[in-house]
């Protein structure tokens, strides 16, 4: 059925170009699309033809109501629909997923830069090496960096004029030459910038000849310690600059991308060539439940990835070529600056190259399957025997409850969702305590559950049983024995609902070893799939709330504890931190140690100095 919301938007669609933006009845974006013609492309879902696919109806079935962005042209369309993609990742999109977060090596882009390990690849001018698989060898790295040329790794921004009275213990340590205060030699700090660039770039090795010069005068010098760094340093630095033996003759940069389909899911493989050699590789999982096609997969892969890609090579190897080619290969041109090359090759060493692809897709893709098929019978071994233990027929979805707090303060409850014994995270809540002080679980679990619950029930009333709180729990499992049950028992008995309830009984040294359920104990073998199940259930429940009890306390703490002092703003509050780690330590500290941490003088340090002292 078409709402009478969709209906009214059809009418006002302009024959222009656009992104279209597809909600649910909870407002939640469901798709995006891209289109010449917003009139002709978003009337097409609606009309009454029988040509559409799995994916659209399913899709259709849940559109509530739409909206529209016009745009010039279809570069700036194809640009916005894939930042929406990324931000919201809706159901109904193919959406890129790297779930390993692979970490970075970042210089940054500032008059004395500084180099750090990020996650995330920023356009902020910076330049940008990686992905790196091995996030060991990146820390030893930068160490190493660290220890041959004196890098800051303060924040302070000397183009906006930031400066210190006198420098930080790292410069008296010689971890530093003190830009901070002057002391150091630009021209020669940007030279030394560049040498990690050099060895980043794989141009040059007088890093890795430095390393094993330092070694080897260590080890003659009888310091055996030091020469056992300065090996682990030459270690990370090849995991760094590992190459595999693939070698192209013309000595040329490119990214090769080829895909494998699975059950449910597609393997996108990208094999990255510079100077002739496959440094690197990437390999990501979409979900595919809809067996869309390769070219509609390619598309949305080759925007998502080179949306903020920092290097894009001359030349791009495709296993199959989508059909919106020309627009991407335009826009990747344009971010470029010079002209990409875009192709799929039919013969020679480049259609070897993407045969190495695809063999590598078809591996990846084999074993994530058989990772998934060994978790789903696990998964599934653990509900077949909860169900049989509790005599139930339908445990599709577990719901765990956890208090967390701090002898009463900031205490919080957290929901945690397991469908078909895998967690489902978008289903977690978390929930601040609002009507119980002090230090007590259960009035704070009875006041989760009845929200919880109530809310549940109002929206299963109102039809609503799919999303929110309405899809309703098969079986609510308490971390707590008699007590716990009870509480939840006394809040389904007020709210006149049916669902099962469970709690689990633990031994002097705080391990489960029963089930409760209908008023009776039923141990469990620690080898029981069921055991392995709750076990799961439990860490995940204890997980989720101590990490929101704790993200709210440190804010309360940094509020309540500096942001009271004359003079402490954020930027000095987030050096403290950065400096004592905890405002414990920022409490022990004398005057002249707080004086080292930058932004923080000597007039300042003693008051805050005075602060603590006064308030004992």
């Amino acid at each position: 059925m078409i709402t009478q919301k969709v209906k009214d938007k059809l009418k006002e669609l302009p024959d222009h170009p656009g992104v279209y933006i597809m909600r649910n009845a909870d407002d939640k974006i469901i798709y995006v699309g891209k289109a010449i013609s917003l009139k002709k492309r978003v009337r097409q879902y609606f009309d009454n033809s029988k040509n559409k696919g799995r994916k659209v109806l399913a899709m259709v079935s849940h559109i509530d109501h739409f909206e529209y962005i016009l745009v010039e042209n279809e570069i700036e369309a194809l640009v916005l629909e894939s930042n929406l993609i990324k931000k919201n990742r809706p159901k109904y999109n193919i959406v890129l997923r790297d779930d390993k977060q692979y970490p970075y090596i970042k210089i940054t882009n500032e008059k004395f830069p500084r180099i750090k390990k990020v996650r995330q690849v920023k356009n902020d001018k910076a330049s940008y090496f990686g992905p790196y698989p091995d996030a060991y060898a990146v820390n030893d790295s930068i160490d190493l960096f660290h220890d041959l040329y004196p890098i800051k790794t303060c924040n302070l921004n000397f183009d906006k004029g930031q400066r210190l009275k006198r420098p930080c213990l790292n410069y008296y340590i010689g971890r530093c030459k003190a830009p901070c205060v002057g002391k150091a030699d630009e021209e020669k700090y940007l030279e030394n910038i560049e040498k990690v660039k050099r060895f980043l770039d794989s141009k040059d090795d007088e890093i890795l000849e430095e390393v094993l010069l330092r070694m080897e005068e260590a080890s003659k010098s009888l310091n055996f310690e030091q020469a056992a760094k300065y090996r682990d340093y030459h270690k990370a630095l090849m995991v760094l600059r590992e190459k595999q033996k693939v070698t192209n003759t013309n000595g040329e940069d490119m990214d090769i991308i080829a895909m494998s389909r699975g059950k449910s899911n597609v393997t996108i493989e990208v094999f990255f060539m510079r100077n002739g050699k496959i440094v690197d590789r990437e390999d990501f999982i979409l979900k595919d439940d809809y067996n869309d096609s390769k070219e509609n997969i390619m598309s949305s892969f080759l925007m998502q990835f080179y949306l903020d890609m920092t290097y894009i090579p001359k030349e791009i190897l495709l296993e199959v070529i989508p059909n919106d080619i020309e627009i991407i290969n335009k826009y990747i041109s344009d971010k470029k600056g010079s002209s990409v090359y875009i192709h799929q090759p039919k013969l020679g060493k480049k259609k070897a190259l993407i045969d190495m692809a695809i063999e590598n897709a078809d591996d990846t893709m084999f074993k994530y399957e058989k990772r998934i098929e060994k978790r789903e019978r696990s998964k599934s071994n653990g509900l077949i025997s909860l169900k049989k233990i509790l005599k139930l027929d339908d445990l599709r979805r577990i719901e765990c409850y956890d208090i967390s707090n701090t002898s009463g303060i900031q205490s919080v409850g957290s929901m945690v969702v397991f469908e078909n014994g895998i967690p489902n995270s978008k289903e977690y809540r978390k929930f601040k305590i609002k009507t119980v002080q002090g230090p007590n679980d259960y009035a704070s679990l009875e006041e989760v559950l009845t929200r919880r619950l109530k809310r549940g029930k109002e929206e299963k009333e109102k039809g609503n049983t799919k999303t929110g709180f309405g899809d309703m729990p098969s079986l609510i499992l308490m971390d707590g024995g008699k007590g716990q049950v009870s509480i939840a028992k006394n809040v389904i008995d007020k709210l006149k609902i049916n669902v099962e309830i469970a709690g689990l009984v633990k031994d002097d040294k705080h391990t489960t070893r029963a089930i409760i359920y209908n008023g009776k104990e039923i141990n469990i073998d620690h080898r029981d799939p069921a055991y392995k199940l709750i076990y799961q259930i439990q860490e995940e429940a204890h997980r989720f709330a101590i990490n929101y009890h704790r993200k709210l306390r440190n804010k309360t703490m940094q509020k309540s504890e500096l942001d009271n002092i004359k003079g402490i703003g954020k930027q000095r509050r987030i050096n403290l931190y950065n400096h004592f780690k905890s405002v414990k330590n920022i409490k022990k500290a004398s005057v002249e140690e707080l004086s080292e941490v930058p932004l923080i003088g000597k007039k300042q340090a003693l008051e805050i100095y005075k602060y603590f002292k006064l308030k004992g």
